[in-house]
């Protein structure tokens, strides 16, 4: 079901495709699981009965909706301003053939590259690599060997010095001690020279670390003055480039002219027709002009892309004919397209409909093919009709359980109200249980006026009195009430019917006149029955017999159809058809009559 929120931009009345209750907006991909059984219905408790006699007491109250003027003399001043802005628009978007230019892609935020990590230094002792346990134990070993041979040779070292004498002590030591001062002085010289050695190779680090630095500055500076030269010519190139496309398209625009757009058919700023066209959009989105010029750019291009002229020409079968179709017209003469939810009870026909991706796409393409076809049949002239009438059928409608269901609805639901904005008149929701009545009620406050305007409630037990209000029963299906139905019939949709209501407890007589030799024939339906019917033929002299046409009988509300018969009439006189009520309820009466002649 189409909706229509208080925040802008206001979304458009749509049909609903399968699912008149409010679902969610973001449709799901994941794989559905097998559908539950839905639970047996229960019996209405007397508690139930009540609220529903309540709420559908509320239908008459329904404030009607009433179409506005597509004629642009007749809007009102800031309308035709948003109208004129918007042609504008789309002018200069035709002019740069733009209109279905595909859209731009999103520009990805540019990546940051991970910042190099370097590797911390290994220290020599860990980089060194670990000798096995073995071997470190026969070291020891070996220490401790060497260290008590050296003690022994100290010993026998001791015991010769202690026999030596003093005197050999005392050169001895005077040689060590000139020894070791010579010693001291060498190592003073080495030290000196090597200190002179270091400071000589930290001077010359420092010159080749400054004029590693010097080389590295200028290699920076001139990476930079290249970077700073390449930058330079890509701008350049760049402005060249664009004031080449630039050039070329502004020839392409002269040599080829305004970008040709077509959408349902009419072309855009054609004539008084796109207008009608324009309006749609500017009506959807509440006449900011912006928004509508965003929304229909979008549409056109959808279009393109989803294939619609080859879609309305593919065939899907007859699957889904008696899903969806299109039959008469209302009062007003908007086409009315019916939406039967109750066909997928049908298992089968479930299964072959949503068990999968590829067979809830196929179904998404069937439903917007029928509604491309019954938009494209419009007069989008701006006196004529250029909506249409919903009735949505909500008998046996399949519950929320139905997942993959609800997944095909939401998708196609979006695609319908994001391309096909104000083509919907009037939303009529039938056979609704009470349970969803009430639930409507506690929404509304959620929709604008505009949008509660269109929309219309019936239970069953006034399903078929609410439609009559909006359709002519000649041209309601039989199977909501009315007398329309398919096959060779005496009579035609072009045979209108009279309509009548019986009060509770009475009975009801329809005369037909017949003023000479003819065949009469008549059609009678009362909505619901549980009466007594007859029909009789009564002549115009008083001495004439009166003839039993049809005996009284009582006709239960199972044997709901249409009846039909026919009397040829040799005199003047009148057929009477009795119709008795004696139940608590008014019922609705409908019939129509028409004379044949008869051969010699």
């Amino acid at each position: 079901m189409a909706q229509e929120t208080q925040n802008p931009p206001p979304p458009q009345e749509v049909p609903p495709v399968v699912d008149p209750v409010p679902l969610d907006n973001a449709p799901t991909t994941e794989a559905q699981p097998e559908p539950e059984p839905e639970p047996e219905p229960q019996p209405e408790t007397e508690t139930q009965e009540k609220v529903q006699a309540a709420v559908e007491d509320k239908i008459s109250e329904s404030v009607s909706f009433k179409e506005e003027t597509n004629v642009v003399g007749d809007l009102p001043e800031a309308q035709k301003k948003a109208l004129d802005e918007l042609k504008k628009l789309v002018q200069e978007a035709l002019n740069k053939r733009e209109l279905t230019a595909p859209k731009p892609p999103t520009p990805e935020p540019e990546k940051k590259k991970p910042d190099t990590v370097k590797e911390p230094e290994v220290a020599a002792g860990e980089a060194e690599k670990k000798e096995p346990e073995g071997a470190a134990e026969e070291a020891e070993k070996k220490e401790v060997e060497l260290t008590e041979e050296k003690k022994e040779i100290e010993v026998k070292e001791e015991t010769k010095e202690v026999e030596v004498t003093e005197e050999k002590k005392k050169e001895v030591e005077v040689t060590e001690e000139k020894k070791d001062v010579e010693v001291k002085e060498e190592k003073k010289e080495i030290e000196v020279t090597e200190e002179k050695k270091e400071v000589h190779v930290t001077e010359e680090k420092k010159d080749v670390e400054v004029t590693e630095e010097k080389k590295e500055v200028e290699v920076t500076e001139e990476k930079k003055e290249v970077e700073v030269t390449e930058e330079k010519k890509e701008e350049g190139v760049t402005e060249e480039k664009e004031v080449v496309e630039a050039t070329e398209a502004k020839e392409v625009e002269e040599e080829l002219g305004p970008e040709e757009v077509e959408i349902w058919g009419i072309p855009l700023l054609a004539d008084e027709r796109s207008d009608v066209i324009l309006l749609k959009f500017l009506r959807a989105r509440d006449f900011k002009v912006k928004d509508a010029f965003t929304m229909l750019k979008n549409t056109v291009r959808w279009r393109k892309e989803f294939g619609i002229d080859a879609l309305v020409l593919e065939d899907f079968g007859t699957d889904w004919d008696k899903v969806v179709f299109t039959e008469g017209h209302d009062k007003q003469g908007h086409p009315v397209n019916y939406n039967v939810f109750g066909e997928f009870e049908n298992k089968e026909l479930y299964n072959k409909t949503f068990s999968d991706e590829e067979k809830r796409n196929k179904f998404i393409r069937w439903r917007i093919q029928v509604l491309e076809k019954s938009v494209r049949s419009l007069d989008f002239s701006p006196t004529a009709i250029s909506t249409i009438v919903q009735v949505n059928d909500l008998k046996n409608s399949p519950g929320l359980g139905k997942s993959n269901l609800r997944q095909a609805t939401n998708q196609a639901l979006q695609l319908l109200q994001d391309n096909y904005p104000e083509f919907v008149a009037k939303q009529i929701f039938i056979n609704v249980p009470w349970w969803y009545l009430a639930f409507s009620r506690m929404i509304s406050p959620f929709f604008t006026q505009r949008t509660k305007s269109k929309f219309v409630f019936a239970g069953p037990s006034k399903s078929a009195e609410t439609l009559f209000k909006y359709i002519a029963p000649e041209l309601v299906p039989i199977q909501y009430g009315g007398l329309s139905r398919e096959g060779e019939q005496e009579f035609t949709t072009s045979d209108p019917v009279t309509e009548v209501t019986i009060k509770p407890a009475t009975k009801h007589a329809v005369e037909f006149p017949v003023s000479e030799k003819s065949h009469l024939v008549w059609e009678i339906r009362v909505v619901g029955w549980d009466v007594s019917y007859g029909a009789e033929f009564v002549p115009g002299a008083e001495d004439g017999y009166t003839v039993i046409v049809q005996k009284n009988r009582k006709i239960a509300p199972v044997d709901e159809t249409v009846i039909s018969h026919g009397f040829k009439i040799g005199e003047a006189g009148k057929v009477v058809l009795t119709i008795d009520n004696q139940t608590s309820k008014k019922k609705k009466l409908l019939y129509r009559s028409k004379t044949k002649p008869i051969a010699e």
